[in-house]
């Protein structure tokens, strides 16, 4: 546990604006109990940042750590016993249920007397995070499972500023307990008593414009990429950038993804008319106009999505959009001339006015140093307001990443004959398996994206059946699995599909998207070594749909089925070439 002096208040001088002149201290404990996987990662991003990273080298980039408080894990279990919460909390209630008791609960009086000074002092936008004891642990990671909540702390009254505050910690400490985090939590052999939560209090990165707070751009970047293409080697990474707030990344959103060995290179996409309809249009800021719908148990109870077009009248696109020209079928640097906008961050990332291609890469390298491991990091950057304001770039996670050491060996004759299911040249993981005889998956026939919602509940079931019976799972889906946009795949949390070990994504007519590698959810897969593939329905490779069709079936809902075998599936993933083999059979030996 990291030691820290407790205070009222974040270190540093309050401005009369509310925010923080940070200090070289970012992080106040309150309580002598534990902070959490995910405070811990910050607190060591400081001792990172402080000892390891040259800021002189970047002098036109303020680089920090946003001030965090993390209340310590001895309020939450004082909290659970004052309210005798943890009856309806282990029961097989409803989690909107479970939610509205821990709202009608009462925190401790010395806790709330606490946040009183510490709202008392600051006046800027807050997240509310998780911080539980099992977050962000390398080989069974929480990332996503847990809940965050933003508040604008915006309100003219100290007690409805409080008030929000309040509850936004109380949903915190519920999202302990969602139907998702238990069944995480059965997928990986833990028990409830194994876990407990700390919750951080943190600014939040960015500038108010008008009535929407948000930062010029959110990213997630990894040192190594599962997905490297072209010349681009896994060891080079990969970058996902956002416009607004992460939760467009992290919930597996449209979002702009290239190699930060070559910047300038532009994702695959196979005509301008599939540009301009992947990359992002929407993106998520916190409402500071007027006070939502009243709802403490809803995520989004504070958060706006807007779209291009708020962003434009904004000021926020200079800097990261292109602009497309129908006549010359192109796209202009920056937003100069009329024609509609591209998120493809080509000013930031080819003028290089900003280097935050070059900081990312120095992170990633100093991070991946001290780790002794690849990592994934977090960051949010504004670029300032009005003539010789400087750029902002926060350090908001890192975590490190497993990849797996296992020697396998997939040759290209493998890939066909018929005894194989499914063959992918886009793999993620490295391993085998020859345990699984369930397959769950996603009828062809059946699917239309517009009924995704739909999907989500029959995988959920399915999911909770073969968890309880104790039988690992094959899962087959159509389009991007875990985002947040029905209209990409299918918007599971990962809790709804965590007894899966193997996973295919296949295409469809109306669905064929590229992974997201900036989520949550990616980051689970990666950790969990779940063996995933990913198909292209004009690939040479198609999915044996047919021989799935002949199998025994064991469940049928409406969009999705189960079927069982009577002899295990034999999975193999070479993570070096990329190349993975689903068998029905086993094949005779490939000779060289």
């Amino acid at each position: 546990m990291v030691n820290r002096e407790s205070s009222s208040y974040p270190h540093g001088d309050v401005g009369s604006d509310g925010s923080i002149a940070h200090s070289t201290r970012s992080f106040t404990q309150v309580g002598k109990g534990e902070i959490g996987g995910k405070a811990q990662g910050l607190a060591r991003l400081e001792d990172i940042l402080t000892s390891r990273f040259d800021k002189d080298a970047f002098p036109a980039v303020k680089v920090d750590i946003p001030w965090f408080w993390v209340i310590a894990t001895d309020w939450f279990d004082l909290f659970m016993a004052k309210n005798c919460l943890y009856d309806v909390a282990l029961s097989d209630t409803r989690d909107r249920h479970m939610a509205n008791a821990f709202q009608r609960a009462e925190l401790p009086a010395e806790l709330v007397n606490e946040l009183k000074k510490l709202i008392s002092e600051v006046h800027v936008p807050l997240a509310v995070r998780s911080s539980s004891l099992l977050e962000d642990a390398l080989h069974e990671p929480f990332a996503g499972v847990y809940a965050t909540k933003m508040v604008p702390n915006n309100q003219f009254s100290a007690e409805a500023r409080l008030r929000a505050l309040v509850e936004a910690i109380k949903f915190v400490y519920a999202s302990t307990f969602t139907r998702d985090a238990k069944s995480y939590r059965q997928a990986m052999g833990r028990s409830h008593k194994e876990e407990k939560m700390a919750v951080i209090i943190q600014e939040l990165v960015g500038l108010r414009r008008g009535d929407r707070f948000y930062p010029n751009v959110s990213g997630v970047a990894r040192s190594f990429n599962f997905y490297s293409v072209g010349y681009a080697r896994p060891e080079d990474g990969v970058v996902s950038l956002a416009l607004g707030l992460g939760k467009t990344i992290v919930d597996g959103g449209r979002t702009w993804t290239y190699c930060p060995a070559y910047p300038k290179v532009k994702p695959p996409f196979g005509s301008m008319k599939e540009l301009l309809t992947q990359t992002q249009t929407q993106y998520w800021s916190v409402n500071m106009g007027k006070p939502p719908t009243y709802d403490p148990i809803q995520e989004r109870e504070y958060l706006f999505e807007g779209d291009l077009g708020h962003a434009e009248k904004d000021g926020a696109l200079k800097e990261v959009a292109s602009t497309y020209d129908p006549q010359t079928e192109r796209l202009t640097l920056g937003t100069g001339r009329p024609g509609a906008r591209v998120l493809d961050f080509a000013p930031l990332l080819e003028l290089n006015e900003i280097p935050l291609n070059d900081l990312v890469r120095s992170l990633l390298t100093v991070c991946e140093d001290e780790l002794g491991n690849p990592v994934e990091i977090e960051f949010a950057v504004d670029f300032g307001q009005g003539a010789g304001s400087s750029a902002r770039f926060g350090f908001l996670q890192v975590r490190p990443m497993f990849i797996s050491d296992d020697r396998v060996e997939v040759k290209e004759q493998e890939l066909r004959g018929d005894h194989v299911f499914v063959a992918s040249e886009q793999v993620l993981g490295n391993g085998q398996l020859d345990c699984i005889k369930d397959i769950v998956y996603v009828k062809p026939d059946a699917f239309s994206a517009k009924d995704s919602w739909l999907i989500v509940a029959e995988l959920d079931e399915m999911n909770q059946q073969l968890l309880k019976a104790g039988r690992p799972y094959l899962l087959v889906v159509l389009g991007r699995l875990g985002t947040s946009d029905p209209w990409l795949g299918i918007p599971v949390k990962w809790g709804q599909v965590s007894g899966a070990k193997v996973v295919v994504e296949a295409s469809s007519s109306d669905m064929s998207v590229d992974m997201s590698q900036g989520s949550h959810f990616f980051h689970n897969v990666t950790c969990l070594r779940i063996l995933y593939f990913s198909t292209d329905k004009t690939g040479q490779y198609p999915v044996n749909w047919d021989w799935l069709e002949r199998q025994r079936k064991i469940r049928e809902a409406q969009y999705v089925r189960h079927v069982a075998l009577d002899e295990p599936l034999h999975v193999k993933v070479d993570g070096k070439s990329g190349r993975g083999v689903i068998c029905c059979e086993r094949a005779d030996p490939v000779s060289d």
